[in-house]
């Protein structure tokens, strides 16, 4: 049993550290943003050739 309690122990202590250091990203990383566009084909805007059927 001693060997299982040492187990759990192990996978509770990776999971806090785990945990935490995604805490810690979350919290003190800022994210650098920036402006983005794109361009969207022409085609993608015309409207559909048949209008669809209830």
């Amino acid at each position: 049993m001693p060997s299982l309690f040492r187990f759990l122990l192990i996978l509770l202590l990776l999971g806090l550290a785990g945990f935490g250091l995604v805490y810690a990203l979350g919290t003190f990383v800022k994210p650098a943003t920036r402006p983005m566009s794109q361009d969207i084909p022409l085609k993608n805007l015309e409207p559909a050739k048949e209008p669809a059927k209830p």
